[in-house]
């Protein structure tokens, strides 16, 4: 019995989320399917951090069991049986390597990056719609930044955690949030990317915070009022919950 890990890039879009589901489409279904036809095995795959319904990943990592015999079987194989039986869905793994048998996808992360694409112009997008946020008013991104120092750090984030979240702890500690501007296209487009970094989160805490931060930079709230919601402890206090279209999971880090 050896332990795989592997990475994954998906397209949400499509998809109800991460978890499997009985009468709806899921990344976890698509890939335990792929196992199966690869070793007519049933195995369960386990995730870093499951994404919900529309949310996108560049580097999602999951691990689970695979009892091989004494074939002999690299990471390149594996992946390229296992993207053959993916096809044609947009889910990819790109990355797959043997772990410790005590390795965990989930409990042994030690950070995870998210980033979050809002679309800033007039046009809506015909290339990536579904994959941005399209906001047509212009936003006020310096004044965005300094409501985003607010959350930065040790805090209670119960404001912008949704009522169904299971964490135990509504504490968490947010390590970075940059807001990060580009041009999105020589038409005056611009790509507003907001990159928030942590060990954990909680659930649709970084699409809490980013609708928060959107009233902010809309100039409906000044700054200092995301200091405010924070403190409130109270999710009505908080800023709407913005669209899963603009997230993704970039990177989940080990030691």
């Amino acid at each position: 019995m050896q332990r795989w890990k592997i990475t994954i890039e998906y397209d949400g879009s499509a998809f109800s989320g991460w978890q499997r589901q009985p009468d709806a489409p899921s990344i976890q279904n698509c890939i335990e399917h792929a196992l199966f036809k690869f070793c007519q095995q049933k195995i369960k795959i386990l995730v870093a951090g499951r994404t919900d319904a529309g949310v996108h990943a560049l580097g999602q990592v999951a691990h689970f069991d695979l009892e091989y015999g004494d074939r002999p079987l690299s990471g390149y194989e594996f992946i390229k049986a296992l993207n053959y039986h993916l096809q044609p869905t947009k889910i990819s793994v790109i990355g797959a390597e043997k772990v410790a048998p005590d390795f965990h996808a989930r409990y042994d992360a030690l950070n995870k990056l998210y980033r979050y694409r809002i679309l800033q112009r007039a046009a809506f997008p015909s290339l990536e719609r579904g994959l941005v946020w399209h906001i047509k008013r212009e936003l006020d991104i310096e004044a965005m930044r300094a409501g985003a120092q607010y959350l930065i750090g040790h805090h209670d984030f119960t404001t912008f955690r949704d009522t169904r979240c299971q964490a135990k702890s509504p504490v968490k500690t947010l390590e970075r949030l940059e807001i990060i501007t580009r041009p999105y296209d020589d038409c005056g487009g611009l790509e507003i990317i907001v990159e928030i970094e942590g060990r954990s989160f909680l659930h649709h805490q970084v699409r809490n915070m980013v609708g928060t931060l959107s009233l902010v930079g809309e100039g409906k709230w000044k700054p200092e009022d995301v200091k405010t919601a924070l403190l409130a402890l109270d999710r009505a206090a908080g800023g709407p919950t913005c669209p899963a279209d603009g997230l993704y999971l970039v990177r989940v880090e080990y030691g």
